[in-house]
């Protein structure tokens, strides 16, 4: 019974290897097949880039000006697509702006296509006649692409720059603070008051308290010559005892322990 669930067992994670290792084979092969798609339609998109360029320098007439207008539209469609992607990675707010540019495309990949297939047209005259037009559906889209292309630049420098503005004033009050060495520093004055501590803990430990026993003097000193009451003496004239004439006690603190009292006996 154990050996046929270990049998089992053993079967599923063998299953479970092999899903995986065809899971990931796919994932591999899309992969690959996506980077192929995208070398091919790189390398198809300079291939056209450059016969447009040729035939806009070397040819003259409707062939040229229809070369022409496609190599506008197609550079300033490309540059704003990078541009927008490049940004929104770094600010959300440009999704908007990509949706909008989404719907300009499928113009332009409309009036592309069109210019594309006028340049087999046999018929020159009719194209000559349709320029005018053509120029001006191109440059409405090549200008609301540019339109959204520098309106995303504008808004990252401007970004940029009130960023660098907020840290150059930053660095400056760091900077006059590190200058004014005048004042003394946050350490010298720790360590002053630490010294501080130190000197009224050893007083405490001592018995005495710094400015106690100043003002103990004071006060005695005080009491003989302000003609204070003089101690009382027995019938001889002679002062009693300290024991039948305990002194005051002194001023005690809180934190100091009470005399014990003497032992009477």
């Amino acid at each position: 019974m154990e050996a046929g669930a270990l049998i089992i067992f053993a079967l599923l994670v063998l299953f479970a290897f092999l899903g995986l290792g065809v899971w990931v084979t796919v994932k591999a092969v899309g992969a690959a097949k996506r980077g192929v798609d995208r070398t091919i339609s790189q390398a198809r998109r300079t291939v056209e880039d450059t016969t447009l360029k040729a035939k806009s320098f070397g040819q003259v007439g409707v062939t040229g000006a229809l070369a022409q207008l496609r190599l506008d539209l197609r550079t300033s469609m490309r540059a704003t697509q990078q541009a927008l992607y490049q940004g929104v990675q770094s600010d959300a707010s440009l999704k908007e702006s990509i949706s909008l540019f989404e719907r300009l495309s499928a113009h332009g990949h409309e009036l592309d296509d069109e210019l594309k297939r006028l340049e087999q047209e046999p018929d020159r005259r009719r194209i000559a006649e349709g320029l005018p037009d053509l120029r001006e559906r191109t440059a409405k889209v090549t200008q609301a692409a540019d339109s959204l292309r520098w309106a995303a630049r504008d808004r990252a420098r401007r970004f940029a720059d009130d960023d660098l503005t907020a840290l150059s004033e930053q660095i400056e009050m760091e900077s006059g603070a590190l200058r004014d060495w005048s004042r003394e520093s946050v350490d010298d004055l720790a360590a002053a008051a630490a010294a501080w501590d130190a000197g009224v803990d050893a007083g405490v430990a001592g018995g005495s308290v710094p400015g106690t026993q100043r003002g103990a003097g004071a006060g005695a000193g005080a009491g003989v010559e302000g003609g204070g009451p003089s101690e009382p003496r027995g019938a001889a004239g002679e002062s009693r005892p300290a024991a039948l004439n305990p002194a005051a006690p002194a001023a005690r603190h809180p934190w100091q322990k009470a005399p014990r009292p003497e032992a009477t006996t």
